[in-house]
């Protein structure tokens, strides 16, 4: 429903004096002007009432005859999500009439002047804290999801914590500094956006997917100290927490070990928090990634589960159980999952859980074992066991009647994701938590390779990380065990971000990435001005980049990125409002001397 252009009214000389949600009863009797949007109508018997609604909250404006005759007789016609400006006198509700839900609930406003700046279609959901609509369908309305609370608190969370970390940035000394949305491409681990060059035809710019190499080249030029927002890109498959286009507070220190670095990045988080209402414990625990793969199965730990994993690879070594033995003999290991006074799992709940690791997490299946009341133990896989796993078994998990265990024998990386995935899910489920809200860490100590299924070594998280000063020697003689000064912050569970120190020597960097398996002309096609960077006087530095969307997603208690970010993309990479991806013009191919070659969509 609309109404014709004639019928709409200018704001005139009339301005907004409050927001909605910011009247209160130190205001009645005073004249205020609002505007906002059509919340919800009321029609009681010849008394129009309406919730009007802005940024700031909602106020109940009413409209009665005796005050303006002609304002009473428009607000009939007002529908959801029309646009007003209305002028009227602030007046305490009666006490039967107050509204404790809402802040503004004291006070009403009698209207005695209306304008209807906008008329608007019916929206194609409530504009309310909760809605059933489905996500694609929010997306395709975006502006009107938008409208919603959770959105506009989790986008002023953003524009807090945001301000917040600039600000504690800039009073550590450093400098905000733009870097290049026009880059080349290098090998950083997902596929590169690339941009053609009209002026170089056949070449192709790379949006970057960090600027880590551009802040290493300032803290060679002599910056000392950087951060930027900025904006990154990968071409990467979506999933709750990932976007094809988003947002790190990136920062570089020159001169400095872990321990600065480590300081700075607390100091950042606390600030960063603290702007969205939490505080947290200082100083930060810290976990090694051994300690944390071991205890909870996952280099990002929620460590308010009590509950944690238990190694077992060295029991089933020479086992006569062959599921378990064949996977430690594979280089496999076998870990347990074990959970005391487990009454409340049930034997259909077990059931769920198989099928749940089956066909979520690739598990080849899932083992258990239930100890009774009596002591007895009671699983499909007891019979397979000695006397002897059994005592090892009980031992090490202090397995006692009540005790349920769950067991996986697979690859270290399958094993591992499996149990933390149970851990969680059971965690919560079972309550088994220590009460806090809020849970940040460090883990370090991360390993500098990692090997494919090849044997082949790769960086675990990128090529530039210097190895810790005691591991250098390794380099030659056993690589696969060198640590790498790579740390993480961890809240929640959630990795907000990730840093190292960086490779300064050039003879470290090439040797690095000799292991890895560059030739040197592949070293020089990749990294060649980096080397050349390094070789003109590099100091020693190190830095981080916090994941901003991440970091605004969990401060906000939102369940995915698309929840933090105004435009977000689909799975599919789409954004549904402006319906991007598009095709584009012949003649802006032919400019760019690209030809598409066709394909079947979809």
């Amino acid at each position: 429903m609309t109404t014709q252009a004639a019928d709409l009214d200018a704001m005139g000389s009339l301005r907004r004096t409050h927001g909605c949600g910011s009247i209160t009863r130190a205001q009645v009797g005073e004249e205020v002007v609002v505007a906002g949007w059509v919340h919800r109508r009321r029609d009681h018997g010849g008394v129009i009432f309406v919730d009007l609604r802005d940024r700031d909250g909602i106020v109940q404006v009413v409209f009665r005859p005796e005050t303006s005759p002609e304002s009473h007789d428009r607000a009939g016609s007002l529908r959801s999500e029309w646009v007003l400006l209305a002028r009227g006198i602030v007046e305490a509700r009666s006490a039967e009439t107050v509204n404790s839900k809402m802040p503004t609930g004291e006070i009403e406003i009698d209207i005695q002047e209306l304008r209807i700046l906008n008329a608007a279609t019916p929206p194609p959901f409530s504009i309310e804290e909760e809605t059933e609509a489905d996500e694609a369908v929010r997306l395709r309305h975006r502006l009107h999801d938008l409208r919603r609370p959770p959105l506009q608190r989790a986008l002023a969370i953003r524009h807090q914590v945001a301000r917040a970390m600039r600000e504690s940035l800039s009073g550590q000394d450093f400098l905000e500094i733009e870097t290049p949305m026009l880059a080349r491409a290098t090998p950083e681990g997902a596929r590169d956006f690339l941009v053609p060059s009209r002026l170089q035809p056949g070449d192709f710019y790379a949006l970057p997917q960090s600027p880590q190499i551009m802040k290493q080249l300032l803290m060679v030029a002599g910056l000392d100290r950087y951060y930027q927002m900025a904006r990154c890109f990968r071409d990467e498959d979506q999933r709750a927490d990932r976007q094809l286009e988003f947002t790190q507070v990136d920062l570089e220190m020159s001169f400095v070990g872990v321990e600065d670095v480590l300081e700075v990045l607390e100091r950042v988080t606390v600030d960063a928090c603290r702007a969205a209402g939490v505080e947290l414990e200082r100083p930060f625990r810290r976990m090694s990634f051994e300690d944390a793969m071991t205890r909870y199965g996952c280099d990002r730990p929620d460590t308010r589960i009590l509950l944690e994993l238990v190694e077992m690879t060295d029991i089933f070594e020479t086992s006569g159980f062959k599921a378990f033995a064949s996977a430690v003999e594979q280089g496999g290991i076998v870990k347990c999952l074990p959970i005391h006074d487990a009454e409340a799992i049930s034997r259909s709940e077990i059931d769920r859980l198989e099928k749940l690791v089956r066909k979520e997490l690739g598990a080849r299946g899932l083992g258990w074992i239930r100890i009774d009341e009596n002591g007895e133990w009671r699983s499909p896989i007891v019979k397979f066991l000695s006397d002897d796993e059994k005592g090892a078994i009980a031992e090490r998990t202090e397995a006692r009647p009540g005790s349920l265990l769950f067991f996986q024998a697979d690859a270290f990386e399958r094993a591992n994701a499996i149990l933390s995935r149970l851990r969680i899910d059971l965690g919560e489920r079972l309550e088994r938590t220590d009460g806090r809200e809020w849970d940040a860490l460090f883990v370090v100590d991360f390993p500098l390779f990692e090997a494919d299924e090849k044997g082949r070594l790769g960086y675990v998280h990128q090529p530039f990380v210097a190895p810790l000063d005691e591991d250098l020697p390794k380099l030659d003689s056993d690589p696969i065990s060198v640590r790498g000064t790579h740390y993480d912050v961890i809240m929640n569970g959630v990795e907000l971000g990730s840093g190292s120190l960086r490779n300064h020597r050039p003879d470290v960097q090439r040797r690095i990435l000799e292991v890895m398996g560059y030739t040197e002309a592949e070293m020089e096609k990749s990294f060649g001005f980096m080397l050349e960077a390094l070789e003109v006087g590099a100091p020693p530095h190190g830095g981080f980049a916090f994941g901003f969307d991440r970091m605004a997603m969990v401060l906000a208690k939102a369940d995915s990125l698309r929840d933090v970010i105004a435009f977000p993309k689909t799975q599919r990479g789409q954004d549904l409002l402006m319906h991007a991806p598009s095709a584009v013009d012949a003649g802006q191919l032919d400019e760019l001397s690209i030809r598409v070659r066709p394909t079947e969509k979809g």
